[in-house]
């Protein structure tokens, strides 16, 4: 063994929680492995990607390392979905209290909300689950070879970590990215958050701007609103979540609205300035200038690939400083010998993304295989009350290459089990293919949008025609229930008046 042993890591407050966590994923006395003579695979980056790669091609055989400079599990685990989930439950039990008068109970519409409790509740959540990403597993279970530290190309088959060279036969990329920072003038000294260091709060901001209404911006804005922060939501465009369908992202604007969240939109923000009273964030609107005080900013604007000190020039992968590291179909780099993975290389910065790449890569490079990342049909969800899940072309997809559907919209105020659960706000959209069944994609609009979607994307997957979902019975009262109906009113059309006459005759010839 290596007597290197690996740099301290921390993640604030250094509770019970957060120590157990860091003692899983980047344990202190952790004591890098004598590097094998050579590896079938050496992986940089142990985040979703890295660990599936590293993982199943170590189940198949091969002699993989695995290099990782932070925390095993990347943001998945640490700052993504595992940790802002749990304050999105939280909240939502928030939700459920100030909309049970409709259901006739009584409560409080001001419940007390313990943000610290609410906090220690999700570090004990992604502490309890972190062993599964551990250096512990994979080195001793899994039969990976860990390496702590940053990995760097030093020639067209050898990495360096750690002071220590791995040889390897193929490498693949899996760094991911992290939050954008935006050149705003006095950001960076007044101090802000973002994803990587919201989920190290300890006590309630009262007063929080959040700059970005994309996907995560508007989650923990509602989040945050909820769990008793205000909340100004300040946006570049005309309305929020403005690369999902229109009509349904109107609706959680309209829920954002109503549950108290301020939104500025069609803003540009022109600097920050930290005061006595808070940090003023100065930004003009329609033509206006104007600025609110808050006591923290969370700053969501988009992510950046973590390309930095792999020395790519070394090996001839060509990468951009903003779109990552360029991928062929394949996920192959310009260097052949060399693939990517996850959110340093693809469009789709999604964990399941992650993970289906992943798996095409273990066949890739092990079996000469020809898997195309194109070939996927990937869904996604925003976890905004009610969430907004998509799957396939979107409209402007659609209106952009002129292809001619039909569109079927159900909404829930049309669904018996959504109008009994008081969640008639949403719907279910999904576009065919004009004079055919094919679902070329679809949208639902509902508090569990995200499960529902799964079954639009099996048929899709698997060719089902709408049609043929109109035949699968769904249990009633269901939601879900909305998407059989979109398969009946599809069904429906195929009742031509050609078709309507020949059936009124043969009635009439049986009577």
């Amino acid at each position: 063994m290596s007597q290197s042993k690996t740099d301290r890591v921390t993640v604030p407050p250094m509770d019970e929680y957060n120590q157990k966590l860091v003692s899983y994923l980047h344990p202190s006395d952790w004591v890098n492995p004598q590097p094998a003579s050579s590896y079938n695979l050496v992986v940089i980056g142990a985040g979703t990607a890295g660990l599936i790669v590293a993982a199943g091609a170590a189940g198949l055989g091969a002699k993989v390392a695995l290099i990782e400079k932070h925390l095993m599990g990347g943001d998945c685990l640490n700052v993504g979905c595992v940790p802002s989930k749990s304050l999105i439950r939280s909240s939502r039990t928030v939700g459920d209290i100030w909309n049970a008068h409709k259901f006739g109970v009584h409560l409080s519409n001001n419940p007390e909300v313990d943000f610290p409790a609410v906090m220690e509740r999700m570090r004990r959540i992604r502490s309890g689950i972190s062993d599964v990403d551990s250096v512990e597993r994979y080195q001793h279970q899994l039969g990976v070879d860990v390496f702590l530290g940053s990995g760097s190309f030093t020639s067209n088959s050898t990495i360096e970590v750690a002071g220590q060279t791995l040889r390897f036969k193929k490498a693949v990329i899996a760094t991911g990215a992290r939050a954008r920072q935006p050149q705003i003038p006095g950001l960076q000294e007044a101090g802000y958050l973002t994803n990587e260091t919201v989920f190290n709060l300890t006590e309630r901001p009262q007063r929080l701007a959040v700059i970005g209404a994309g996907a995560i911006g508007c989650e923990l804005a509602q989040a945050f609103r909820r769990l008793g922060s205000e909340v100004v939501l300040l946006h570049k465009n005309a309305h929020i979540l403005d690369k999902e369908d229109a009509d349904a992202a109107t609706i959680v604007q309209q829920v954002f609205l109503r549950e108290g969240i301020q939104l500025i939109l069609e803003s540009q923000i022109e600097r920050v300035e930290q005061t006595n009273a808070g940090k003023v964030v100065y930004y003009q609107s329609q033509n206006q200038e104007a600025s609110v005080i808050v006591d923290q900013i969370i700053v969501s604007v988009g992510r950046s690939p973590n390309v930095e000190g792999l020395n790519l020039e070394s090996v001839s992968v060509e990468y951009d400083t903003q779109k990552g590291v360029f991928v062929n179909d394949n996920l192959q780099t310009t260097n052949p010998r060399i693939y990517a993975a996850g959110d340093i290389c693809m469009k789709y910065k999604f964990t399941h993304a992650a993970d289906f790449a992943a798996r095409m890569v273990i066949q890739n490079t092990l079996f000469f295989g020809r898997k195309k990342l194109s070939a996927l049909t990937i869904p996604w969800c925003t976890y905004t009350d009610p969430e907004i899940a998509r799957v396939g072309m979107g409209d402007r997809e659609i209106q952009a290459q002129g292809i001619d559907v039909d569109t079927f919209l159900i909404p829930f105020d049309k669904v018996d089990r959504a109008i009994i659960d008081g969640e008639e706000e949403g719907f279910v959209k999904i576009n065919v293919k004009k004079g055919s069944d094919k679902i070329l994609g679809a949208t639902i609009v509902a508090r569990h949008a995200g499960e529902m979607i799964n079954t639009i994307t099996l048929a899709m997957v698997n060719n089902i025609g709408l049609g043929k979902i109109a035949s699968t019975i769904h249990p009633y009262p269901t939601q879900a229930e909305a998407i059989r109906k979109a398969g009946d009113a599809y069904n429906r059309t195929r009742l031509t008046p050609f078709v309507k006459n020949l059936f009124n005759k043969w009635l009439a010839w049986t009577r």
